[in-house]
């Protein structure tokens, strides 16, 4: 079984054991140093990423300008032909499971733009989140399936966008705060799972939990913000409530994981929120509120900074 080394456990069997500089230095270079091979391993998986999202950027400019003069078979024949020939390659090829997974994602973009063609060549008249809700049931075989966090990242932000999309255009009227919670607990949802799952041992990556959190704090702090500004905002002590709470757990758990980024989003949201309320609640002169909130910014940033410097600091000396 390959076990990962990181920089500071060599440092700490260093201090702890009769290890010499040179088998020291030897040990960094083979398991914590990127070498040669790992840079092209990152660049072949960049450049492959990179050659997806063109070729689908570069689909959607072809047809764009090419669409009076294409015929609607050619249209949907070539977008279908090479989701065809993607899923092929991933399926039946002997590649990297990685790069399969990569192919995987441009196949989940092509449907979207099938599904784009195919309402514009014969005027479905369908609203806008029946076009994103069928394409989110398309490909969820897909997704489930091939488990990659980049595709889940994908589909989740589908999914986000078939809710938000239905409320808009269903007629809901729903008040802006309650679906500002539905969002955030929604999008919680999938935090939670994505933590239990990678618990379990599922290959969840942590960059995928991160992007979610700052997602769900950014949330936060625009709900936050809007009904602070409309002071008259309806169920707004529901976002009070849920940010509490969503703060208090992510501030615990980044203590616990001793992850700095949830120990540093946190503060930076409460910061902008307070900040907007001291400009929204309190008449100053133009002048004096100008200097007054540039204080409190620096102060409260540079508090911020001292913190994360104290747990880094803490958590360096207790290992």
């Amino acid at each position: 079984m390959n076990m990962m080394i990181s920089q500071e456990d060599v440092h700490i069997i260093s201090r702890n054991s009769d290890w010499n500089e040179n088998d020291v230095s030897k040990t960094l270079q083979q398991h914590v140093y990127n070498n040669k091979q790992s840079w092209i391993k990152f660049l072949a998986l960049f450049f492959l990423s990179l050659g997806v999202g063109f070729i689908v950027v570069g689909i959607l400019f072809f047809f764009a300008y090419n669409w009076s003069d294409l015929h609607k078979f050619i249209k949907i024949g070539l977008i279908e032909m090479l989701i065809v020939s993607l899923v092929l390659v991933t399926v039946y090829s002997k590649i990297k499971e990685l790069f399969k997974n990569i192919l995987l994602t441009g196949a989940t973009m092509l449907v979207g733009v099938l599904f784009a063609v195919f309402g514009q060549i014969y005027q479905t008249g369908a609203n806008a989140y029946d076009f994103f809700l069928g394409w989110t049931m398309a490909v969820s075989i897909w997704v489930f399936v091939a488990n990659f966090s980049v595709l889940w990242l994908f589909y989740i932000g589908l999914i986000n966008l078939t809710f938000g999309l239905y409320i808009d255009q269903a007629s809901l009227d729903l008040p802006e705060m309650m679906i500002f919670s539905l969002f955030i607990l929604g999008n919680f949802t999938f935090f939670i799972i994505a933590l239990y799952l990678r618990r379990l041992g599922n290959s969840i990556s942590n960059w995928f939990t991160n992007i979610l959190a700052l997602f769900i704090i950014g949330l936060v702090t625009i709900a936050l913000s809007s009904g602070i500004f409309n002071s008259r905002e309806e169920y707004f002590f529901i976002i009070v409530l849920i940010s509490v709470v969503l703060y208090t757990l992510g501030f615990y758990y980044g203590r616990k994981t001793k992850q700095l980024l949830y120990l540093t989003i946190i503060p930076l949201s409460l910061l902008t929120v307070s900040t907007i309320f001291l400009v929204e609640k309190t008449h100053l002169g133009d002048f004096l509120m100008f200097l007054f909130i540039g204080v409190y910014i620096v102060g409260g940033t540079t508090l911020i900074v001292k913190m994360l410097m104290t747990f880094q600091k803490k958590w360096k000396d207790e290992k």
